[in-house]
């Protein structure tokens, strides 16, 4: 739903890329993963104003290559998940490689990985070396076996309720649900960890299954009672309705889709309203025995109830629709590509604060979020990520204490490589 509050002012784009600023600052993190929801564990807090160290191995991550890519292979699903880190690359295929990621940890206090591949990085084997040390691990499933998030999906039930009400296979939805979620959970998670150390001085590990994650979801939406409790009227897919209550998609005269949602009494009251269609809904609520003053029965009776606003769609354009629906408390959004969102030089994503300008290295000039999280009215602006090992010679002499011949011998005999580039400083 929307709110009438005022939108917070984002920092000001002036803000340092390298700036310890946010309520985690002074929070120092060593991230060795992959894919989507460690990284974005590592995201949010590094926008928060964490210091995430992400370790890669030599060459980089097997995500520096995800679709979609640019046309010279750079990956923006990747620098869509790294902003703000600072990157290292080592040889973890060497004892000595994954002794040096155990020695940051152990500086650090804190590790958020997606891996149990390496003994010395294990919690057991870290706690021996810094009793109060946070390991924070992503898993597939509860026991440990692997799996990713769209193999949870297949799993958990929800492709077989996703897509068309008259198409029999199940749709895996293109939004890896479990894997953001999961990601979130992983922060939440540390976080809780961190506070309770603080407290006591106790160091945690703390698990996070993906398939866990969904099937959570499944149990607190209500959806695994329903089925215990009415085997016998399994949900099946229902197109674009909105379950339980009254929504759904409708097309202007014009050719304009909007998604519709009169979740309230005042917003189907306004739908009434706005429609004219107020009468017409009275006097069939009384021929089929409804009461359409609940959301239920507006669920149950959803298809002629649509088709009667589906109607009034009809025969009005997409301006007017708009217009009318503006004066409502009525939830509804027209459908947009995301072609439609970077139409005409990004007009939409420019006058939206959550969007700035960064230089990313291999992409060049890009429009990319900050953080959503607003703290005090401030949040965290777009920063680029980082190449594959920039910031190796700074995490090794900063963090580490490494004097350079040190480095230099590190470097030499290939355990750790430094292949990237500094990011552009932008110009105001």
């Amino acid at each position: 739903m929307t709110s009438t509050e005022p939108r917070p002012d984002p920092v000001p784009a002036s803000a340092s890329a390298g700036q310890a600023t946010g309520p985690l600052a002074g929070l120092r993190i060593v991230e060795v993963s992959s894919f989507v929801a460690t990284p974005l564990c590592g995201l949010t807090l590094a926008q928060l104003g964490a210091e995430v160290i992400r370790v890669e191995p030599i060459g980089g991550g097997p995500d520096r290559t995800r679709w979609p890519l640019t046309d010279d292979g750079t990956s923006l699903y990747w620098n869509g998940l790294n902003p703000g880190k600072q990157a290292i690359e080592v040889d973890l295929g060497t004892a000595e490689g994954r002794r040096l990621v155990a020695d940051l940890v152990a500086e650090a206090g804190i590790l958020v990985t997606n891996t149990e591949r390496w003994p010395e990085l294990t919690h057991t084997a870290l706690s021996e070396r810094r009793t109060d040390v946070v390991t924070v691990l992503l898993t597939g499933k509860h026991d440990g076996g692997t799996a990713v998030d769209y193999t949870v999906q297949a799993g958990t039930g929800f492709p077989l309720v996703t897509g068309p009400a008259d198409q029999a296979a199940p749709v895996n939805h293109l939004l890896p649900a479990w894997d953001l979620a999961a990601g979130l959970y992983l922060a939440v998670g540390l976080l809780a960890a961190e506070r309770r150390r603080a407290a006591t001085g106790r160091g945690s590990e703390v698990r996070v299954a993906l398939e866990d994650v969904a099937l959570a979801a499944a149990g607190h939406l209500g959806y695994l009672a329903d089925a215990m409790l009415n085997p016998s009227s399994e949900r099946t897919a229902d197109g674009n309705y909105v379950y339980g209550t009254f929504g759904r998609d409708f097309v202007t005269s014009d050719g304009a889709r909007f998604m519709l949602v009169a979740l309230t009494p005042r917003q189907w009251s306004d739908l009434r309203s706005m429609t004219g269609l107020g009468d017409v809904i009275d006097t069939l609520a009384g021929a089929l025995g409804a009461d359409f003053d609940d959301e239920g029965d507006r669920y149950r009776h959803r298809g002629v109830l649509a088709g009667l606003v589906a109607e009034w769609f009809e025969r009005h354009t997409e301006a007017e629709v708009t217009a009318s629906l503006g004066e409502t408390r009525i939830l509804w959004s027209p459908y947009r590509t995301f072609g439609d969102l970077v139409a005409d030089d990004a007009a939409v994503l420019r006058s939206h604060p959550l969007f700035g300008t960064v230089d990313q290295p291999g992409v060049g000039r890009l429009l990319a979020p900050g953080s959503p999280v607003y703290v005090d009215r401030a949040s965290a602006p777009p920063r680029p990520a980082p190449a594959v090992g920039q910031h190796t010679r700074d995490v090794l002499g900063d963090v580490l204490g490494l004097d350079a011949a040190a480095v230099a011998d590190l470097l030499a005999r290939g355990v750790v490589r430094t292949t990237g580039h500094a990011p552009k400083t932008e110009v105001a």
